[in-house]
C-alpha cells in the first residue's frame, strides 16, 4: 500500500525529483576543463561539421531519447497539463535508464495544438537519437505520430499506443497457444477506442486476427458502419456490423476480450457468455474492466491478464519501450517500423516459455513460475528481456533496411547487452563462452534437487557442459516433468545400480583400506553417499568434474573429494577463491573457504594457485598480500608472515606480479599505491587479494557481497588434480550455472596439463 505521504516524500527528499545529469568524463583538472570545453571541444565540432554521422561517435545523441508530452492524457489522471505531467515523464526516464541504460531528457510542451507540437518536436531532431511520445490524448496522438514519422529520420514511438499493443500481443499469442485456438478464427472484442485500443487492434490484425472478426466498442457502443456520433477516421477503419450494440451483446461468443477503457464495465455474466476457453485482458489502470478474482471465479477455463502488478500476467509497458529503443538506437535506426514491433512481440512470447531465473522468482516471492495460464508474459524485472527483445528489434531493423549501423557480429552484440546489465553479466558471459568451446562431463551430486535440475536445463540450452545427475532415475524424471524441463541429453546415474559400482568400490577400498574402510563398507558408502560416488566417477575418468553442496555443509562435500582425488602435482594446499564483481572492478578474494590460519609457506602456495586460476579466466593477476601493516610499518609476527609469503612467491614464481604486506586500501587505490608507496612492484591496483586468515577472507567476501554491492561468484576450489567445486548452501540457479562454467574451464585446464605431461614423458 503506497500512502500519499510516502509518494510525496519519495519525490521531494534529498535532491528534488527523480533524475539528474552526470558527467561521463572527468572534469577535475585544468586540462580536463580544456578538453571538455574550449579549446578542446572544437575538434569534435569540426569533425561533425564535415561528417554529420560522427555526432554519434563524439556526443550522447546515439543513446539519448526525448520523452515528450503535453499532459492531455496522463495515466488515469486525464488532462492535467504539462507541469503536472512532469513527475510521470521523469519516471519514464528512470525506467529507460534502469532497464536499458538509455539516457533521457523529459520535455513537457505547453500546447494542445497538434501542429505546434509537431513543429516543436521536429526542431529537436539534432539533439536526440529517438522520440518517445507520451500521454497525448487521442485522436491527436495518431496525427502527431504519423506526421513526425514522415519528417524525422530518427525513431518516433508513441508508447501509449504501441507499448500496450506489443505486450498484450505477446500475451495473446501465448494465451491462444494454451487455449488451443487459431488466431485467424477467433472473435476479438475491444473495449476502448483511444490510443491504446486502436494500436492494439491494428497490431492484432498484423498478427493474424481477421478484420471481420474484430469488434471495437467505445463509450457510445459498437463502432459500426454508418455510425455518426464520436467517430474519426481511425475508428472508421474498424467499423464492423450495421447496427448499434452494447458491450454485453458484442461479447457473446467472443474468444478474446481486450479492455483498454475504464473500470467495472464487464460483469461475471458477460464473461460467462464468452466462448469456451476465453481470454480476458482487462488492462484499464488502476482498476480493471473486471477485477482478476471475479474473472477467475466466473470461468474455470479462462486466462486473465490485467494492468496490475498484484495479479498474474501484468501487461506492463516497461516490458516494451526501453528494449525497443535499445535495439533501435544500437543500429542507428531511422524509424521503429512494424517489423521491429512484431519482432518484439515474438521475442517476449518466446521468452515466457523459458525457465525463470531465481533472481526473478525471489523478486516476486515465487518458488516456481512455469509457462501456463498464470504466466504468459515475462516479468518486468527479468534481466533477460533486454537481451531477447533488444536483439530481436535490432535484427528486424537491419533486415527491414532502416538501420544506419547494421550489426554483423550478433554474439558480440548480445555480450554488449549483457554488459549493460552489470560487470558480472559481462564477465560471466566471457567465462561461459570459454566453457562452451569444449564442454566437459560434470557430475552433480544432488541430481534430484529442483535447483540443480533447473540449472542443468540452462547448462544444456547454453551448451556449457555435459551434465551427469546422480540419484534415483524415476525421481529425477518425475521432478523434471513437474518443472516442465526437457533434460534430453543429460546422463542419469543411480549409484546403487551403476555398472561400475564394483570397480569403484575396489578402488575406494584400496585407497582407504588403511583408513578403516573394508571392501563391504566401501560398496555401502558408494551406494548411499553421492559425495563419494561422484568423486570416484571423477577419479575413475567417468566424469571430468564435480559440483555439489547445494543442500549440504561445505566440509561434508569437500571431505570425500579430498579423500579420493589427489592434490595437484607440486601443491600441498587447497584453497577457495571468490570472484567479486563490482560495477566497475573485478577482484579475486582468497583464501575464503578452507585454511583457518595458514603459514607463510601455505600463503605463498595460495597466492600462486590463485594467480594461475585467474590466468585461466583470461585475467592478468596482480597479487596483493594483505595485512594491517604497509611494507613493514608495523613490526608484528602476523605482518611479517605476509611479507615472508611475498618473498617466497617472488623466489618461486618471478612471473607473478605480487607485493606486500599492505593494507587493503593501499592494494586497491592507485593514488595510495603509487603516491605514498611508489616503490611497489604492482604499479596498478591489485585484482587478487590474499588474506592472512580464513577469518579475514570470509568476513571480507561476505560483507562485500551483502553491503558492498559486489556479485560473489564461486567459490572456486584450487589445488586439486581434478575439477572439484563445492557450492555454498542456499545458492540459486544462477550460482550453479556460473560455478559449472568455472568447473568446465578448470576441467579443460586439467586435461590440458595431463596431455602436456604425457607428451613430455612420452607416455602418449
Amino acid at each position: 500500500m503506497i500512502r500519499t505521504t510516502d509518494a510525496l516524500n519519495y519525490h521531494s527528499e534529498g535532491r528534488a525529483g527523480k533524475i539528474e545529469v552526470k558527467s561521463s568524463k572527468p572534469c577535475i583538472t585544468q586540462r580536463d576543463l580544456s578538453l571538455a570545453y574550449t579549446p578542446g571541444v572544437a575538434e569534435p565540432c569540426r569533425e561533425i561539421e564535415k561528417f554529420p554521422d560522427k555526432v554519434f561517435d563524439y556526443t550522447t545523441r546515439g543513446n539519448l531519447v526525448a520523452v515528450i508530452t503535453n499532459g492531455t492524457a496522463v495515466l488515469g489522471l486525464g488532462n492535467i497539463g504539462p507541469l503536472a505531467a512532469k513527475p510521470v515523464m521523469e519516471g519514464k526516464a528512470v525506467l529507460f535508464k534502469r532497464f536499458a541504460d538509455i539516457d533521457v531528457f523529459d520535455i513537457e510542451l505547453d500546447s494542445k495544438d497538434p501542429d505546434e507540437i509537431i513543429n516543436a518536436v521536429k526542431l529537436l531532431e539534432p539533439t536526440f537519437g529517438g522520440i518517445n511520445l507520451e500521454d497525448i490524448r487521442a485522436p491527436e496522438c495518431f496525427y502527431i505520430e504519423e506526421q513526425l514519422k514522415k519528417v524525422m529520420k530518427i525513431p518516433v514511438f508513441h508508447d501509449d499506443q504501441h507499448g500496450t499493443a506489443i505486450i498484450s500481443g505477446a500475451a495473446l499469442l501465448n494465451a491462444l497457444e494454451l487455449q488451443e485456438k487459431a488466431i485467424d478464427r477467433i472473435k476479438v472484442v475491444f473495449s476502448g477506442a483511444g490510443a491504446a485500443g486502436i494500436a492494439c487492434a491494428t497490431l492484432y490484425l498484423k498478427l493474424g486476427v481477421k478484420k471481420e472478426n474484430l469488434f471495437l466498442v467505445d463509450s457510445k457502443g459498437l463502432v459500426y458502419h454508418g455510425r455518426k456520433e464520436g467517430m474519426n477516421p481511425y475508428k472508421e477503419f474498424f467499423a464492423n456490423g450495421d447496427e448499434p450494440k452494447g458491450l454485453a451483446e458484442v461479447m457473446r461468443g467472443a474468444d478474446v476480450f481486450a479492455g483498454v477503457s475504464t473500470a467495472g464495465l464487464v460483469s461475471k455474466e458477460m464473461v460467462r457468455s464468452m466462448a469456451e476457453r476465453p481470454i480476458v485482458f482487462a488492462m484499464a489502470n488502476p482498476d480493471s474492466e473486471i477485477n482478476y478474482p471475479d474473472a477467475k471465479t466466473a470461468r474455470d477455463d479462462i486466462i486473465v491478464a490485467t494492468g496490475r502488478s498484484d495479479y498474474p500476467n501484468q501487461v506492463n509497458n516497461v516490458l516494451g519501450f526501453p528494449f525497443i529503443f535499445r535495439g533501435a538506437l544500437d543500429v542507428g535506426a531511422t524509424a521503429i517500423n512494424d517489423e521491429m514491433k512484431i519482432a518484439a512481440v515474438y521475442a517476449l512470447a518466446d521468452l515466457a516459455k523459458q525457465d525463470v531465473p531465481d533472481s526473478v522468482l525471489k523478486a516476486y516471492g515465487m518458488e516456481t513460475m512455469p509457462f501456463g495460464p498464470d504466466y504468459i508474459i515475462p516479468k518486468p524485472f527479468d534481466p533477460r528481456v533486454l537481451i531477447w527483445e533488444a536483439q530481436a528489434v535490432a535484427k528486424a531493423a537491419v533486415d527491414s533496411g532502416v538501420a544506419r549501423k547494421p550489426i554483423t557480429d550478433w554474439d558480440h552484440y548480445r555480450d554488449s547487452l549483457e554488459g549493460r546489465l552489470g560487470r558480472s553479466q559481462e564477465v560471466m558471459r566471457r567465462i561461459i563462452h570459454k566453457a562452451q568451446r569444449n564442454p566437459k562431463r560434470i557430475v552433480f551430486l544432488e541430481g534430484t534437487e529442483p535447483k540443480i535440475l533447473r540449472a542443468c536445463q540452462t547448462i544444456m540450452d547454453e551448451g556449457i557442459a555435459k551434465p551427469i545427475l546422480l540419484g534415483n532415475r524415476i525421481v529425477i524424471k518425475r521432478k523434471a516433468a513437474e518443472l516442465n524441463l526437457d533434460l534430453k541429453g543429460v546422463t542419469l546415474v543411480d549409484p546403487a545400480k551403476h555398472e561400475r559400482l564394483e570397480d569403484y568400490a575396489l578402488d575406494l577400498y584400496r585407497l582407504r583400506c588403511r583408513k578403516g574402510i573394508t571392501r563391504q563398507e566401501a560398496r555401502k558408502i558408494l551406494k548411499t553417499d553421492s559425495n563419494y560416488f561422484g568423486a570416484m566417477m571423477v577419479r575413475m575418468g567417468d566424469a571430468d568434474g564435480l559440483i555439489g553442496g547445494v543442500n549440504q555443509h561445505y566440509p561434508d562435500t569437500i571431505r570425500p573429494a579430498l579423500q579420493t582425488v589427489s592434490l595437484c602435482k607440486g601443491t600441498s594446499v587447497i584453497a577457495g577463491v571468490y570472484m567479486m564483481v563490482f560495477q566497475k572492478d573485478l577482484l579475486f578474494f582468497a583464501d575464503t573457504t578452507v585454511n583457518i590460519d595458514p603459514t607463510a609457506e601455505q600463503l605463498a602456495e595460495i597466492a600462486i594457485v590463485t594467480a594461475d586460476t585467474v590466468r585461466q579466466l583470461d585475467v592478468e593477476p596482480r597479487v596483493a598480500m594483505l595485512s594491517f601493516s604497509n611494507f613493514g610499518s608495523t613490526r608484528h609476527p602476523r605482518a611479517e608472515k605476509m611479507a615472508r609469503a611475498t618473498r617466497i612467491v617472488k623466489e618461486r614464481r618471478p612471473d607473478i606480479i605480487i607485493d606486500g604486506e599492505m593494507q587493503a586500501d593501499t592494494a586497491v587505490v592507485g593514488e595510495i599505491l603509487n603516491g605514498v608507496y611508489d616503490f611497489n612492484t604492482l604499479r596498478k591496483p591489485a585484482n587478487v587479494l590474499i588474506f592472512p586468515s580464513l577469518e579475514a577472507g570470509n568476513i571480507a567476501f561476505k560483507l562485500m557481497a551483502r553491503v558492498g554491492g559486489a556479485k560473489a561468484i564461486g567459490p572456486i576450489l584450487m589445488g586439486t588434480s581434478e575439477a572439484i567445486h563445492v557450492l555454498q548452501r542456499n545458492c540459486d540457479v544462477e550460482d550453479i550455472v556460473n560455478t559449472t562454467s568455472l568447473a568446465v574451464i578448470d576441467a579443460q585446464e586439467h586435461k590440458k596439463c595431463v596431455l602436456v605431461e604425457r607428451l613430455v614423458t612420452g607416455s602418449l
